[in-house]
């Protein structure tokens, strides 16, 4: 996106930051409104300039604080995000860790999991197996839609067994 308003405006994503900072407006949709009627602006690029001004993107929040955030309030679920963490990272040494604002990707050359806190009980596993019929505990996707092929629900560390297991592994080996 920084690029691409780089091309786009000719000017840098700093230059934007310091125009909405002069104008004044604070709240996020007036920003963006702002960009669009006075800048031009797409809703897409008024939209990262907004996120970026107010540091509320999630590659503007360092990835601990990311993680913390995730789990206020459902600090009981945080142990088997480690189990899950700790698991999927023994699949191979190709894999990049991306938190965000409400989940963890998981990614080889695509992603292959996706852990998200879904309520303050259960924990959402997404897995990306295409092909594989789905079972009474590997269900559809879900709210993941096509960022997933199914999805898991862990509501306790001893769910993440073998069976699941054997499912990260092979969601791993397909994403190449």
């Amino acid at each position: 996106m920084e690029k691409g308003l780089l091309e786009k405006t000719g000017k840098p994503l700093n230059h934007w930051i310091e125009i909405v900072q002069k104008s004044g407006v604070e709240k996020h949709k007036e920003i963006i409104n702002f960009l669009k009627s006075e800048h031009g602006f797409t809703y897409g690029f008024a939209n990262f300039v907004a996120h970026k001004s107010k540091k509320s993107d999630a590659g503007s929040i360092d990835d601990t604080d990311l993680l913390v955030n995730q789990y206020k309030g459902k600090e009981v679920l945080k142990p088997i995000y480690d189990k899950l963490h700790a698991e999927i990272l023994k699949l191979g040494d190709d894999i990049t860790v991306t938190p965000k604002k409400d989940s963890v990707s998981f990614i080889r050359k695509k992603q292959f999991a996706l852990i998200k806190p879904a309520t303050k009980t259960r924990i959402d596993l997404g897995l990306k197996i295409k092909e594989k019929p789905t079972t009474e505990r590997l269900e559809n996707s879900g709210p993941f839609g096509t960022m997933c092929t199914h999805r898991v629900r862990l509501t306790d560390t001893n769910q993440v067994n073998d069976e699941l297991i054997q499912w990260l592994e092979e969601a791993y080996e397909k994403a190449v």
